[in-house]
């Protein structure tokens, strides 16, 4: 990383970036672009860049260092560090409040699948019964989020999990090693079985690509998003948690939510040209040819959460004030720093792609 100028800051990150390489390695913990990591080190906060994939951390410019000071008294002015540091991550706020010498933060599925549901905190209470957790009630990432998790600790200052509504998971400790503890018992504790859904109609599905802009998704777990009725009926809802729209290209949130088509005819019309999948009945989930491997990991991510939620779970979907309150300048960046990051994977493929054998 060309940041670490230090041997011995290098030989203090390896084992964070190690662990954020096995939590970008696992989508079931985070997906693309999503989830961050840091660790204080003399006076540091050394930080997920912004728009850097996890699974990169080993073998890219990974993190950055930003001044604890001044980020505390960027704090104390009321400012949120984002508006001053452009390349930090969107979280920065959260990972300078927090007193842990290493924090990480994933968007991790099973946790998703509890965090969307009315009763999460009643069902928490007793999967994670013995450890010190909280439970924040959603909030806008970045400065508020912060603030929320501040007032949290001021309460139970000892709180090394947060599990955060509709949104995901945040865990401290004292080092790399403490957290990834932490992150295996948090998992095991919350774990859930997905619900069996019926298996693609891989020929229908074929006929409606040939000739046209849509192609079949390389995660075949996708396609329960059309074969499983509970699905669609948990995303007909609406929103579940904010990555579920900030990565479309459309300034309307609804863009996201899985477009159930009757008639796999429909698949033709213009107006759904700019949605990046559809959702055809009985048959699985087509997307369109130009989608990112950024949009492909957020919608397995999605199909992923609400295989994981029950008929009958009582679902609490984001209100239209929390949608419009993320549709802003939140989501824009989020698109901004997705869109960089997927010129990163774009160029890396292509020198691959150059440097295979002939």
């Amino acid at each position: 990383m060309k940041e670490l100028t230090s041997a011995t800051a290098l030989t203090d990150l390896r084992p964070l970036l190690e662990l954020a390489a096995y939590v970008g390695g696992d989508p079931l913990l985070t997906q693309a672009s999503t989830g961050n990591i840091s660790a204080k080190l003399d006076g540091t906060l050394w930080i997920k860049a912004s728009g850097k994939w996890m699974a990169d951390a080993l073998h890219d410019d990974f993190l950055i260092p930003l001044n604890l000071a001044a980020l505390t008294e960027c704090l104390q002015q009321g400012d949120d560090p984002i508006q001053r540091y452009s390349t930090a991550s969107i979280e920065t706020a959260m990972h300078a409040i927090l007193p842990h010498p290493v924090v990480l933060h994933i968007h991790c599925v099973n946790t998703i699948a509890w965090a969307v549901r009315r009763d999460a905190q009643t069902q928490l209470e007793r999967r994670l019964e013995g450890m010190s957790w909280q439970w924040i009630p959603y909030a806008l990432s970045g400065l508020p989020l912060a603030r929320e998790m501040d007032r949290a600790l001021s309460n139970r200052p000892d709180t090394d999990v947060f599990v955060l509504g509709n949104h995901g998971l945040v865990l401290g400790g004292r080092d790399a090693k403490s957290v990834e503890l932490l992150l295996n018992e948090v998992r095991a504790r919350m774990a859930i079985a997905p619900r069996e859904a019926h298996p693609a109609d891989y020929a229908g599905l074929m006929d409606i690509c040939t000739d046209s802009p849509w192609d079949l998704p390389d995660d075949d777990g996708i396609h329960a998003l059309g074969t499983d009725p509970i699905s669609q009926k948990i995303l007909a809802g609406g929103l579940l948690y904010p990555c579920q729209a900030i990565f479309s290209d459309s300034t309307s949130t609804d863009l996201y939510r899985p477009l159930l088509c009757l008639d796999p005819q429909d698949a033709w019309q213009p107006q759904y040209r700019d949605r990046p999948f559809l959702v055809i009945e009985s048959r699985g989930v087509v997307v369109r040819k130009s989608i990112t491997p950024i949009e492909l990991a957020m919608i397995s991510g999605l199909s992923r959460v609400v295989q994981r939620l029950g008929a009958s779970a009582p679902i609490r979907h984001l209100t239209e004030s929390e949608i419009a309150e993320f549709s802003g300048k939140v989501i824009y960046r989020y698109r901004e720093v997705a869109a960089a990051g997927g010129e990163l994977i774009a160029r890396r493929s292509e020198k691959k792609q150059v440097d295979l054998p002939v």
